[in-house]
């Protein structure tokens, strides 16, 4: 007989209560504990069981339980329960730790597939951990070359890591990833939404581009911005969720702007690098920015500043852009106008076309970076010359 997953509902609506249980009860794969008068009795039942889900009606006052089961149970999930939330909440809420959000009042149908994926995510031993890294290029301000920091990064990281990367086209309305590559891909966004029931390495590997013999795998955006539209934001997070299964590196090119989809984007990323440029009215972008991943509740080391298109004699000093965004540049990148032009014009990335240019090594340094500290060590010892006090430099910082 198959093992019980345990359920505690945390509500003081009666009639919330008495419809969660009905619903329980035609799940053969649960049971229902007892009622709970003392939040500390129901942390440490949680803690002794050995698989469970916490309902949660958010109207309650039990924000802190949440955050530490979150955190220290992951035997456990929390769904959630709120009459009409609006992003702003489920922000909050998944900050907290729930995995799932359910509007009240509460639909059967939309319940039991709640149910069943937070039952699939523990018999999965969802939480272990994943050795991919998901890093997201994002800018508020269109024209600062966040496309090709997305595209070289990731062809870069495919070259020195030799590992499965994947380079998502999310900018619906106005991408270029296929354009700077070169690419007519057979198969976009849309077909993997149409197909997330038969979403696996696999089916990726075989679907996505790859680019030329390297280990770099494309996913364009969609020809048409109505396509777009009918994305959402459980498919994307499903999406992610198999792509973070599949591939070691994701290196994600988004829009311009916070909407449910890109914020989606940025929750699933470990890496986000907040591209700026050295001008006033991009500087003032990049502080909103901030403010606003502050908002998010994002940890300060996942939000990066790289500072694009640097020039030594820029009348604005890295120094003062550290001073007016109150955080250290993580990365600049040289302008280079003739060679980066020359590579968008010929559709071939700048770190084939033109390797020992200086943007070119400063995309390839990012890359080693940002990789695993395995590959790392290993690279420290393979690149010498003139680049390796720059190199030891960088991995001692």
């Amino acid at each position: 007989m198959a093992e019980k997953i345990s359920v505690i509902i945390i509500t003081s609506n009666k009639r919330l209560m008495e419809l969660l249980s009905l619903y329980l009860k035609d799940l053969e794969w649960v049971e229902l504990c007892e009622n709970f008068t003392d939040t500390s009795e129901i942390y440490n039942t949680v803690s002794s069981l050995p698989k469970a889900i916490l309902l949660v009606d958010m109207s309650t006052d039990c924000e802190l339980l949440i955050e530490k089961i979150s955190a220290d149970c992951p035997n456990c999930r929390v769904v959630g329960i709120k009459e009409n939330p609006d992003v702003n909440f489920i922000i909050k809420a998944v900050r907290l730790g729930a995995k799932e959000i359910i509007s009240y009042p509460v639909i059967k149908s939309e319940f039991v597939d709640v149910m069943a994926r937070v039952k699939k995510q523990l018999n999965a031993n969802y939480q272990k951990q994943n050795k991919c890294r998901m890093i997201t290029v994002f800018s508020n301000k269109g024209g600062i070359g966040k496309t090709s920091i997305a595209a070289n990064l990731a062809y870069q990281l495919a070259q020195i890591t030799k590992e499965n990367v994947a380079l998502i086209d999310l900018n619906f309305q106005l991408g270029d990833i296929t354009t700077f590559m070169d690419l007519q891909p057979s198969f976009g966004i849309p077909y993997m939404f149409q197909n997330l029931g038969s979403l696996n390495k696999d089916f990726l590997l075989s679907t996505m581009e790859r680019y030329k013999n390297t280990s770099l795998y494309v996913l364009a955006d969609p020809p048409y911005f109505k396509q777009a539209q009918t994305i959402s934001q459980k498919q994307l997070s499903l999406f992610f969720e198999v792509l973070k299964g599949s591939f070691s590196y994701i290196v994600v090119d988004t829009e311009s702007s916070f909407d449910v989809k890109t914020i989606t984007t940025l929750d699933y990323s470990d890496l986000i690098f907040l591209v700026t440029i050295v001008n006033l009215p991009a500087l003032r972008n990049c502080q909103r920015c901030l403010e606003i991943f502050d908002k998010l509740g994002y940890d300060k080391d996942k939000v990066q500043i790289l500072v694009n298109r640097y020039m030594e004699n820029d009348e604005i000093t890295l120094d003062e852009v550290e001073e007016v965004l109150k955080k250290n540049v993580y990365w600049k990148i040289p302008n280079n106008y003739f060679a980066l032009m020359a590579s968008i014009n010929k559709g071939i990335l700048l770190s084939e076309l033109n390797p020992g240019s200086n943007v070119a090594q400063s995309f390839k340094e990012l890359a080693i970076y940002v990789s695993d500290s395995v590959f790392r060590k290993r690279l420290i010892k393979k690149f010498s010359g003139d680049g390796q006090s720059r190199l030891d430099d960088i991995f001692r910082s």
